[in-house]
């Protein structure tokens, strides 16, 4: 039999948990026709040889919402291995959108997601104003790698509420015009729905995400119409303090899962350094809650970004006197941070578990404008206060005055006991992702969370399996969102595969800044080692660590796998 694409004689990790096995892998119509000791008789032959053939991997929390109107590649995660992302996570994303509320949708990208204004004014197409013709969209754009698509409730709400979608709930007569968006949206392929009540998330002008407004009713409105179908799941960035489930956090999934009767995957579990039990007690409380559907989101390393206090200063977000930096003039922004009052505020607010309590020493400065300031550049902030007459909060703020706030810093804000990650991961009552892929951009990048996964903990520290980590970041989140033909190398499936070296894949913590978003804008990009082939549907995208110039990605529909 002859076949497009035969990998021969490759190590087979099929993704579900199975012991490898020495196997060759035959393709035609970009799907998996025979595994075994097979001819040679194919368009394309890959010696594999030595290296481990696998599934593609499946992303479950993105944000190329944007990004798909000028990166069909959609970088970095495609260099990883990703062959599937889902997208519209945390209640934000690019549709549906009215010609007059193109502001108000950006605005949460940029406030929520830390997305470049001036990119998205350049980048963005808006070929769609409903849900379904912005999928369609993206089908026809023919990306690179698979799709999945959650409706994002914050532009839902802005469609039909407006401006008022920050301000209040919804009355009857407009819940009942969501509950049939979503229904249609649904019925057009999306895989369900996304929100944030977290109080960090802010949007245009400065207000609330507009999920934040969202009433009890609406959600068991809008968890009823996945009840009804049957399909889909809910995600939810639910988590205001790092390593603490509150009591109305712990609420807010309870209700969406009893309306629903769907998962509910909900964000995040991350471990403290100064909370050492934070993550395990979280995973306590919450077990009632897993036990029924719930999913918590785990990362692979530590959540590293890079930030200042002129374009981004996310790591404040959670408190109430740093919202006030939002959305304002580099001038005013400045004038805000030399006020001690401002100052004292923002102290008793870190005191009381914000995300970044207690990380000002360890934060490093990672790059400055001003050159009389280059000789703190690679030190910690506690370094550089043991030489000034002020503690390690206060000279934070006075080294980004005196850089009139360009000075970039780096910090851990989660995660950053590297010695418990291993009981998040290993933890088969979470699902690995957070790579956050397109949101971010100037501060982190944790694309490469899978090959950092393998290279870092499999292969260097030897805390689980290759054979377990590979189901762990592709069958597992492919049933989590219902995506079943995807995530196992099997006879019959579409073929997404990866291959690579297991001596070398991974992936380092500090990624690269690249100037290449819309406007010349920078991001910061993970590069993976060790990748071969990153094959979708077929046909290789990546061939040692390059496009090939094929994009073979589908728009995955949730009404096919019903």
């Amino acid at each position: 039999m002859s076949y497009d694409l035969l990998i021969k004689n490759g190590t087979v990790v099929d993704g579900t948990g199975a012991e490898r096995f020495v196997a060759d892998v035959a393709v035609n119509n970009g799907m998996v026709v025979e595994i075994g000791k097979l001819g040679s008789d194919a368009t394309e032959v890959i010696d594999a040889t030595g290296k481990i053939v696998c599934p593609g991997f499946v992303d479950p929390h993105t944000h190329y919402d944007a990004q798909i109107s000028w990166d069909t590649l959609l970088s970095s995660s495609s260099e990883h291995g990703v062959t599937t992302v889902v997208m519209g996570n945390c209640g934000v994303g690019v549709a549906p959108c009215r010609v007059d509320q193109r502001e108000m949708t950006k605005a949460d990208l940029i406030t929520v997601e830390g997305m470049s204004a001036e990119s998205l004014t350049a980048g963005i197409n808006w070929q769609w104003e409903t849900f379904s013709e912005y999928m369609d969209v993206a089908a026809a754009s023919r990306i690179a790698i698979n799709t999945a698509f959650l409706v994002p409730l914050a532009p839902f709400r802005t469609f039909v509420l407006g401006e008022d979608a920050s301000e209040r709930g919804a009355n009857d007569k407009e819940t009942e015009q969501l509950t049939q968006m979503l229904s249609d949206a649904m019925q057009a392929g999306a895989f369900g729905f996304s929100l944030s009540p977290m109080n960090q998330h802010i949007g245009w002008q400065g207000k609330p995400l507009a999920t934040r407004l969202a009433s009890d009713q609406e959600l068991k409105a809008y968890s009823n119409v996945l009840r009804d179908l049957g399909r889909g799941i809910i995600e939810v960035a639910v988590v205001k303090k790092i390593g603490t489930l509150g009591q109305d956090e712990y609420d807010v999934i309870d209700l969406l899962l009893a309306e629903s009767q769907r998962p509910v995957s909900w964000l995040a579990v991350f471990n403290r350094k100064d909370q050492p039990e934070a993550a395990a007690n979280m995973l306590a409380k919450a077990d009632p809650l897993i036990k029924r559907g719930a999913i918590p989101q785990v990362l692979s390393r530590p959540l590293t970004a890079e930030f200042s206090l002129s374009s981004n200063p996310l790591i404040l977000a959670d408190t109430i006197a740093g919202q006030v930096l939002f959305n304002r003039p580099v001038e005013e922004v400045a004038e805000t941070c030399k006020d001690p009052e401002f100052r004292q505020q923002l102290r008793d607010n870190m005191a009381q578990g914000a995300i970044y309590a207690g990380q000002f020493p360890s934060t490093l400065v990672q790059s400055v404008k001003n050159p009389q300031l280059e000789k703190y550049v690679g030190k910690t902030i506690a370094e550089i206060s043991a030489g000034r007459d002020t503690d390690d909060f206060d000279t934070f703020f006075d080294l980004a005055l005196e850089d009139n706030l360009a000075m970039r810093f780096v910090g851990s804000a989660a995660n950053n006991d590297w010695e418990r990650i291993p009981e998040l991961i290993n933890d088969p009552r979470t699902m690995i992702g957070l790579s956050d892929g397109g949101a971010h951009c100037d501060m982190l990048c944790e694309a490469g969370y899978a090959t950092f996964l393998l290279g870092y903990w499999v292969r260097e520290k030897q805390v689980m399996t290759l054979e377990y980590a590979i189901k762990r970041i592709t069958s597992e989140p492919a049933d989590i969102f219902g995506l079943k033909d995807r995530g196992r190398l099997q006879v019959g499936n579409p073929a997404d595969i990866v291959i690579f070296d297991q001596q070398t894949i991974g992936s380092d913590v500090r990624p690269t800044t690249r100037y290449d978003l819309p406007a010349g804008a920078p991001r910061l990009y993970s590069q993976a080692k060790g990748i071969d082939r990153v094959i979708v549907n077929g046909a290789s995208i990546y061939h040692n660590g390059e496009p090939t110039g094929v994009q073979n990605g589908k728009v995955l529909r949730s009404g096919d796998y019903q």
